[in-house]
């Protein structure tokens, strides 16, 4: 099979402040604290990771371990310090509820704007605007200002249209949490469809039942490095373990 996704020795590093403000500064030096004011950490560090076409893999740590980080490196939203990763295909998904929504905007147009961020033509969105709507279930609500939507309005309208893009690679990070359990079993069962026609799932999450129920491969992080790598029962297995 073709590879989706390869990432070579990635790694990403933050700068930490210990302080917030010049007030705050002042008093740090006053107090004979001459140090530097910050340091920088490194949420991923050497991670090299390689994913087929058309497999379910799951990213699995505890909090701060880097899973996220890592998804949004797939997702193009981050930048590495220092490796690389490649990406073949259209890349969807969901990484924070509202992402790429304009709250002053209507569903609608909404629709549009998250549409093309994504990588749709306006034609394409014309021809999957009913669709799009039919599946969030928010039809009533389509032409008011996304700011008066709740948060699971926002992830029903969101994953809508992300996985109407026909996505090669589709993200989804705790997304699903928000939503009630009808919309859920609705979304997985897209998840699920679109796996069968041989797209490629990445997941974040904490929910080691749904991550069985789409998943066959699990990565494990620890503090930004990958500690286990195998298949989805043998990741909980490891993190349970820990």
């Amino acid at each position: 099979m073709p590879v989706s996704i390869d990432i070579d020795n990635l790694d990403k590093r933050f700068v930490m402040r210990h302080t917030r403000s010049i007030k705050e500064s002042v008093l740090w030096l006053l107090k004979g604290r001459r140090g530097d004011l910050s340091r920088k950490f490194s949420a991923l560090e050497g991670v090299s990771l390689t994913i087929q076409q058309g497999e379910t893999v799951a990213l699995l740590g505890f909090n701060g371990s880097g899973k996220s980080t890592l998804l949004k490196h797939i997702s193009g939203v981050m930048l590495p310090d220092a490796g690389t990763v490649r990406i073949r295909g259209r890349v969807a998904g969901l990484i924070e509820v509202g992402a790429g929504f304009h709250p002053d905007l209507s569903g609608r147009d909404n629709v549009f704007l998250n549409g093309s961020i994504l990588g749709m033509t306006e034609k394409e969105i014309r021809q999957q605007f009913d669709s799009i709507v039919e599946f969030s279930e928010i039809g009533e609500f389509i032409d008011t200002e996304v700011r008066f939507y709740s948060s699971g309005m926002y992830l029903r309208l969101a994953f809508a249209v992300a996985v109407h893009t026909d996505p090669d690679i589709f993200l989804i990070d705790e997304i699903l949490a928000v939503g009630d359990e009808p919309f859920q079993k609705k979304c997985l069962a897209k998840i699920k469809e679109l796996n069968e026609a041989g797209k490629t799932l990445v997941v974040v999450s904490h929910d080691f039942d749904m991550v069985r129920k789409v998943c066959e491969r699990g990565v494990v992080l620890e503090h930004g490095r990958i500690v286990q790598d195998g298949t989805v029962s043998e990741a909980i297995g490891h993190l349970r373990a820990g």
